[in-house]
């Protein structure tokens, strides 16, 4: 893998800061991206990249009825999806159906599939199985771990377990461990925690600074990469949690979402209220330069692990995804105080 890059726009008419990649398209390199309005009714687009990799298309544009403050894709049905919104101060989760006509241009409305209501506190995010098909999904919101128990083609859901968080902790999100599917991690305001979903009880639980965002490695077991106010980006061997195997200075402000590259497990993507976008090469041999399975050849040791930082955004940049097609291309997603949003897309190869 050679470095470089190559940018695409495509421009969003309000303000946003979800995307999420469509990993059950098996056929274009796609996401979908939502937008939060306070005064406009709010939008979902679904977006494709051309085969050429030079433009980025709408397929579908949805309207959608109130502000997305989360957005996820179903793993296993390309026209599903879930998102988490609000309106007037109260919050809402449900999962989404793309009517079959989405690429007319006069496409139906979205269909509501599911409401999870069940939520009491204010809803973070719902997480789906990331690997394909399964009959969970999990909702987090401050003070609640919610397994809910799926059925799409009767468009139904219910409550399967719940667990409270420990104060004065408070859920902010999560990750669910795509090498066992009874872990789940979840951050909150000062600790990262590992929990049994056969259970509902923590079995790790690591104090340190404010967590924003966790991310499982796809292709090594036990390793999460977390984003952190002050230290940028830690990455975490549950086997050995009281210290982190490795430590990113980050941005020049708060890191606020991370994600591991689906292929390669030392590729790291980061975004934060710096108006920055960095790729990252960080193995996970506690700093001691890249293992076997590196990108870089030969081996060196002490390397900086920025590749490259992509400085292109206007405000703070909240949204990140890379895609399960093409692991060499990744989504980012700004949102601009001015009134200028817009949604960009890189290559790296």
């Amino acid at each position: 893998m050679q470095g470089g890059s190559t940018g695409v726009g495509y421009g969003l008419k309000y303000q946003a800061r979800c995307i999420t990649d469509i990993k059950a398209d098996r056929v274009h390199t796609s996401f979908l991206a939502g937008t939060l309005s306070l005064k406009e009714e709010n939008e979902v687009h679904l977006i494709q990249l051309s085969p050429s990799g030079t433009e980025l298309n709408c397929e579908g544009l949805f309207y959608h009825p109130h502000e997305i403050w989360h957005l996820a894709d179903c793993p296993f049905n390309p026209r599903i999806f879930s998102t988490v919104y609000a309106s007037g101060g109260t919050y809402g989760a449900a999962l989404w159906e793309i009517p079959e006509l989405y690429n007319q241009s006069n496409a139906p409305q979205l269909e509501q599939l599911v409401s999870l209501d069940a939520h009491n506190g204010k809803i973070k995010c719902i997480i789906w199985w990331p690997l394909g098909m399964h009959d969970k999904v999990i909702g987090i919101d401050e003070e609640n771990l919610v397994v809910w128990s799926l059925d799409t083609s009767a468009k139904s859901a219910k409550v399967h377990s719940q667990e409270s968080v420990d104060m004065p902790h408070y859920f902010s999100g999560g990750a669910w461990d795509p090498h066992d599917q009874n872990s789940l991690a979840t951050t909150c305001e000062s600790a990262i925690q590992c929990w049994d979903l056969r259970t509902m009880k923590k079995t790790i639980s690591i104090e340190h600074a404010n967590v924003r965002s966790a991310d499982y490695n796809p292709n090594k077991q036990h390793l999460v990469v977390t984003a952190e106010d002050e230290s940028g980006l830690r990455i975490w061997d549950f086997r050995m949690p009281k210290v982190p195997v490795r430590e990113i200075s980050g941005h020049a402000h708060w890191t606020w979402s991370v994600q591991h590259n689906p292929k390669y497990d030392e590729l790291i993507l980061s975004a934060g209220t710096d108006s920055a976008v960095n790729l990252w090469l960080a193995s996970s041999n506690n700093g001691e330069g890249p293992t076997s399975e590196s990108l870089l050849e030969p081996p060196t040791r002490h390397i900086d692990p920025l590749i490259h930082s992509y400085n292109d955004y206007e405000d703070s940049v909240y949204g990140l995804a890379w895609s399960s097609k093409d692991p060499s291309v990744f989504a980012s997603i700004s949102y601009d105080g001015r009134k200028q949003f817009y949604a960009s897309l890189f290559c790296y190869f």
